[in-house]
């Protein structure tokens, strides 16, 4: 026993101190109870396989393919509507619509789908999100006890009141209970986030790189001022030609950027994918492409007339120009020491060699974007190429000859599929749908809902999908949660709520109704709130039964006792999810969710016997 609970405290300082990453000091925790013989190997790696686990990594995935395909940005900019600039309307709407959701979804769930929302709307109004994000994990956990299953220790007590022959709760009964707790939580939360949390430092997902954003190289260049989109019909004439073919650079002085067309997978509806590719000279070009074509308005009027194609509408807005999903844009500044210097664009044949074309060069602050073909490369010009971002990426390699301006693959990472967003959106619907309605167990729904996205192609590649993935998030909890097997074996648990029932049993219930809310709330401090309600229901049970009481009110101190943890980071899936987007140290918990905690409980105290009567 003794050993144990000098590893928890060691872990606990070292957790505070924040010296050591979290998910090490855990990890470290779990390897001294397997040397101590305290648990073994099985019992120490269970939390590795667990449900919960599982389910954190799937959500993981469902929420960065949220993020990816620009959907958190489309549904965070009609948020942001009613929220308007006001960071006090923006933190009140953040909790409602988690408060709603988290009545119905499970809050793990709630929090990994609404992280990359909360995100795009603080990066929106110039906000740092760790303001937003730690009281999301907070809001979902309240509203949590809005319904039966809401969270696990919900389930928990309604099974140990009617296997001890009672009446079992109602979907409804907890309403009472989640409402009192989202309005008081976001009352106090309001000041609390203000204060601890408003931290000055660097967005989420800011841009990385030193280079220029994608959009400011469009508008800089006038790319959109100049650029067309062709769609080329069944009767078209260049229908099963090349582009070498037609040398549109040589007879009209137009230079085709783009060829973009839509494929559809026969067997699955869903996996409709967008195809940006290079305008490679042996590229043939079929019914339904669309051109994109940068020159005179007049000529490309009359080269589409010559070759039977329509020019789509509204082609120069500054919406709908370019986007960039596989193939993007930058900058490259040639050295004096280059070999393409006194070189025309023709003569270096970029496109051969490089398997990029360029669209422009900036001379002087000057921009010369017609008839660059002939022109002649200057020592310190700066060329706009454009090619897939890994081609653009190779250009590195050539460090003797330019400078890449900026990281194209990070640029590339930020560029959002929107096409695919429908898809995510259906996706994210139908796990919800799933998961409310309790078709297929939560982690399964998950599960699926992760491999889908992946498939569907809402994100670039698999790799992608798993730099989602937090590791020391999904670490952290995994080597914590055997902590509670090892907190039983050694009598610890067991000797806290022996503890709590002598001394308190036979004063005031509700006396008893504050120790075993409060003990509930401090074990669930260090393991998790699962695993606290299953050993803190029966005691609270037998407890209500020796001094005469209704088990109600009891159970539900346990209920709340463990879902109401907030004062560390992995008492909850929620907490920990939240921890690295927001940036947060083990300490910002104990400011900010250690007084939410208390206050909390007082208030629970005090309404729990008038909503449920000993």
């Amino acid at each position: 026993m003794i050993e144990t609970i000098v590893i928890l405290f060691i872990s606990v300082a070292f957790f505070i101190s924040g010296k050591i990453r979290s998910d090490i000091v855990a990890l470290c925790a779990l390897v001294a109870l397997m040397l101590l013989g305290i648990l073994t190997p099985e019992e120490a790696l269970a939390g590795f396989s667990s449900n919960v686990i599982i389910m954190m990594v799937g959500l993981f995935v469902v929420g960065g393919a949220i993020f990816q395909t620009g959907l958190a940005k489309m549904i965070s900019s009609k948020l942001m509507k009613l929220a308007g600039q006001s960071e006090i309307r923006l933190f009140v709407l953040v909790m409602l619509v988690t408060s709603f959701m988290g009545a119905f979804v499970s809050n793990t769930g709630t929090v990994a789908i609404m992280i990359p929302i909360v995100v795009s709307m603080a990066m929106s109004v110039k906000m740092n999100p760790g303001r937003l994000l730690m009281p999301l994990a907070f809001a979902s956990s309240m509203s949590g006890m809005m319904t039966l299953i809401g969270t696990p220790p919900n389930l928990v007590i309604n099974e140990e009141l009617i296997s001890n022959g009672h009446e079992g709760l109602g979907f409804f009964t907890f309403l009472p209970v989640g409402l009192i707790c989202a309005f008081v939580g976001t009352l106090l939360l309001l000041p609390l986030s203000k204060k601890f949390l408003s931290k000055p430092g660097a967005l989420s997902g800011a841009s990385a790189s030193s280079g220029k954003s994608l959009k400011t190289l469009v508008k800089e260049y006038g790319i959109s001022s100049n650029l067309y989109r062709l769609q080329v019909n069944a009767g078209s004439l260049v229908v099963g030609k090349m582009i070498g073919e037609l040398d549109i650079r040589k007879n009209y002085s137009l230079n085709i950027i783009e060829v973009r067309h839509i494929e559809r997978n026969q067997r699955n509806p869903l996996a409709k994918s967008m195809v940006q590719q290079a305008a490679d000279s042996d590229t043939i070009l079929r019914a339904d492409d669309i051109l994109y074509i940068s020159g005179s308005e007049a000529i490309v009027k009359v080269f589409a007339e010559k070759y039977k194609l329509e020019i789509l509408p509204e082609t120069t807005s500054a919406s709908g120009a370019l986007d960039f999903y596989d193939i993007g844009v930058a900058e490259i500044v040639v050295l004096s020491s280059s070999s393409v210097v006194n070189k025309t664009i023709r003569e270096v044949e970029f496109r051969t060699k490089y398997n990029v074309s360029v669209l422009g060069i900036c001379r002087k602050n000057k921009y010369i974007l017609q008839g660059i073909v002939e022109e002649t490369i200057h020592t310190g010009d700066v060329l706009l190429v454009q090619g897939t971002w890994n081609n653009i990426a190779n250009l590195e390699k050539d460090s003797s000859e330019w400078i890449v301006v900026g990281r194209p693959l990070e640029e590339a990472a930020k560029v959002t599929l929107d096409y695919k967003a429908p898809v995510a959106a259906v996706i994210m619907l139908a796990m919800i749908g799933v998961m409310v309605f309790d078709v297929v167990p939560a982690v399964t729904a998950v599960m699926v809902a992760g491999l889908l996205m992946v498939l569907t192609g809402c994100f670039r590649n698999v790799e992608a999908a798993y730099k989602t993935i937090n590791w020391e998030s999904i670490v952290l909890i995994a080597a914590m949660m055997p902590m509670s097997v090892a907190l039983q074996k050694t009598g610890v648990s067991s000797w806290i709520s022996n503890a709590l029932v002598a001394n308190l049993g036979g004063h005031s219930p509700i006396l008893l109704l504050a120790g075993i809310y409060f003990t509930t709330s401090f074990m669930t401090m260090f393991i998790s709130n699962t695993a606290t309600a299953v050993l803190m229901a029966p005691i609270a049970m037998s407890s209500a039964v020796q001094i005469g009481v209704s088990p109600v009110p009891m159970l539900f101190a346990v209920t709340l006792g463990a879902s109401l943890c907030f004062a560390s980071p992995f008492s909850t899936p929620p907490n920990a999810l939240v921890m690295t987007a927001g940036q947060y140290k083990f300490s910002d918990y104990i400011k900010v969710g250690l007084p939410l905690q208390i206050i909390l409980g007082i208030v629970m105290i005090l309404v729990l016997p008038l909503l449920f009567p000993f």
